[in-house]
């Protein structure tokens, strides 16, 4: 008998250390585990069937599991909404933010999600019809992993992934512009369709409140420690790198108004766009083909658009222009470092120009071989930028994003340059020489850089060349001077000559 209670007692304070173990796995240890970010559900359940079964569990296994799911919990961005109940997504629902700390960093990465916007009610209402979590965060989930610039994982992003990470959801529509007043009433609670649909009768009782947004989530990150960052980066693609363009003066000064000594540095991916060729339409803005000028020239006066004091001054009456970067860089004083497809598909699709979705006439393509000088002239006064001559869109938040190059140097081998080049001005010392940060491939064709992202043919998904592509887009590749004979040696020079 007294064997069997000692053997009893083992058992019991064996289970109590198990629990203990795991309690302290999930206080502390997830940051440094290998496995981070990945979603152990396996172990979840039979942890689970463990305890409810009531049989004994393994000390080690216990404790090994207890980490696994602190790592999963800790790996992922979780939800918070703003402390501010005036500050609204489109119709009136709370905005918010995603955060992932990462303690003891004074590191901070703000990152702007992209989804062009809308600009009258009948851009509006298709929008709230078609793309819901554009206009609302009724539906956003709870969690969020990030990848690429956005991932907490070394393997996947080498020089930010011990940094605090923020993702700001789109949810005004408003290019990050917007400062106008909530809709009354600015309920916080998902409505049903029908009450939502009703409200909004007209596209005044939308609020667009993108800056103010942006205001709000860093008061609300001051409890978190955003006082005491050294390097702040406000980051985004798309129309969200637009808005770092249009927010990032506001933000140093925000924040230098808060007493930190950070540096505000801005990554601006895919959001360095042209004005259009298109002439413009006659029924706009009674129809959705406006032209992004037309499209912001509109939206301006909805939103109450807030563009940078010094390039409003330089462009009184005509502040749609400080939506471009080219237009914009010159009146800017942070650092920023520009990422941008020299053949921009977004840019294409202003231009009705849809790679690998229908026919493409000699015209298109001779506005795409254009559409790349153009850009690329544009770059010229750029210190940081990383340009490479591919077909596509955004780049930073792709779990590919180490494999494209430009001149030999990876993307996050250069914002890493630029990284240590400002910390050594800002130390007062010399930059290092051989670790380039601007960028620039010096070929001339749509996708002659051999590390570009693949073409995709919208109907079948399969993987095409560019002549390939063209072809199936019914043009000639010989009549437009390409060789199909060279396309092999062609891009062998490309590499031997670094892009």
């Amino acid at each position: 008998m007294t064997f069997f209670l000692l053997l009893g007692g083992i058992w019991a304070q064996n289970n109590r250390n198990a629990k203990v173990s795991g309690k302290s796995a999930k206080r502390g240890g997830g940051a440094q585990a290998s496995d981070a970010g990945h979603s152990t559900p396996a172990a979840d359940s039979s942890q689970g069937s463990s305890r409810s079964s009531g049989r004994p569990a393994d000390s080690k296994q216990d404790s090994a599991a207890g980490t696994r799911a602190a790592v999963q919990q800790t790996d992922e961005m979780r939800l918070q909404f703003l402390r501010s109940a005036q500050v609204t997504c489109n119709d009136g629902s709370a905005a918010g933010f995603y955060l992932k700390e990462f303690r003891g960093s004074r590191r901070w990465l703000l990152f702007l999600e992209g989804g062009w916007c809308c600009y009258s009610k009948e851009t509006c209402d298709s929008r709230y019809q078609n793309t819901p979590r554009l206009m609302s965060s009724s539906g956003w989930p709870q969690t969020k992993r990030g990848t690429g610039l956005l991932s907490s994982q070394a393997e996947e992003n080498p020089h930010w992934h011990n940094a605090n990470l923020v993702f700001i959801p789109y949810c005004s529509s408003d290019v990050w512009s917007g400062t106008g007043p909530t809709p009354t009433p600015a309920p916080r609670t998902r409505q049903g369709k029908d009450k939502v649909k009703e409200r909004n009768t007209n596209a005044t009782e939308y609020s667009f409140m993108g800056s103010l947004i942006i205001r709000e989530v860093i008061k609300d990150l001051i409890p978190k420690g955003i006082k005491q960052a050294k390097v702040v980066m406000l980051a985004g693609t798309s129309a969200g790198a637009t808005g770092v363009l249009l927010n990032i003066e506001r933000v140093a000064s925000q924040l230098e108004q808060l007493g930190t000594e950070a540096q505000v540095r801005g990554l601006v991916d895919s959001g360095w766009f042209l004005e259009s060729k298109q002439q413009r339409s006659p029924n706009c803005p009674e129809t959705v083909s406006c032209t992004p000028e037309d499209a912001i020239k509109i939206g301006l006066r909805l939103w109450n658009g807030a563009v940078p004091d010094r390039c409003r001054q330089l462009y009184r009456g005509e502040e749609w222009q400080c939506f471009f970067g080219h237009r914009l860089y010159s009146t800017l004083t942070s650092p920023l470092f520009i990422v941008q497809w020299l053949f921009d598909e977004e840019q294409l699709r202003v231009e009705n120009i849809y790679m690998g979705g229908q026919s493409l006439t000699e015209e298109q393509w001779q506005y795409i071989q254009n559409l790349g000088l153009e850009i690329k002239n544009s770059l010229r006064d750029v210190t940081a930028v990383f340009a490479a001559s591919c077909l596509s869109h955004t780049v930073i938040t792709k779990s590919t994003w180490l494999s494209f190059q430009v001149k030999g140097t990876s993307l996050p081998r250069a914002l890493h340059c630029w990284d240590r080049s400002l910390e050594a001005i800002r130390n007062n010392r010399t930059p290092a020489k051989g670790c380039p940060f601007h960028l620039v491939d010096t070929c001339q064709w749509p996708q002659c850089n051999p590390t570009c992202p693949a073409l995709v043919d919208q109907a079948t998904q399969q993987e095409l060349t560019l002549l390939q592509m063209l072809v199936a887009m019914g043009l000639d590749p010989q009549k437009l001077g390409l060789d199909p004979e060279g396309e092999a040696d062609s891009l062998a020079s490309v590499v031997r000559n670094g892009g």
